[in-house]
């Protein structure tokens, strides 16, 4: 493979943490590297996403569509000086999880929300 070919990026997590740099293909897709970074996460970490759907890359202000390739979405002032690209990852979990827990916590009387607490526990007939 050429050299001309290969980007090199750096993933720059929630805490200010960089994970890689990495060199990709240009041809490589978003989603293939969401699955890296979600097999490279680093342990430890507050926040850990569980697959590639809850992993959001923005480079230049923009969030990068999974079927796009590295080249694609490479701009031309993308980069640091250095010829590494850094990629912000932003984790956002799936809606259906944080239902459950918002449906916990109002189950159990955490939310500081009271009026918000009654009337879900009308709708879903939750009794306390």
């Amino acid at each position: 493979m050429p050299e001309e070919d290969l980007v090199d990026i750096k993933f720059r997590l929630y805490d200010g943490s960089d994970l890689g740099p990495f060199r990709y293909s240009s041809t490589s897709t978003v989603d293939s590297l969401k699955q890296r970074i979600v097999s490279d996460w680093p342990k430890g970490k507050t926040i850990i996403p569980k697959a590639a759907s809850e992993v959001k890359l923005i480079n230049s202000g923009k969030i990068l569509e999974n079927n796009k390739t590295v080249g694609q979405c490479k701009m031309p002032f993308g980069d640091n000086g250095s010829g590494v690209i850094i990629m912000h990852v932003v984790v956002q979990p799936s809606l259906a999880k944080t239902k459950t827990v918002m449906l916990y916590a109002i189950w159990e009387n955490k939310s500081p929300f009271s009026a918000v607490n009654t009337a879900i526990r009308k709708i879903f007939k939750i009794e306390l």
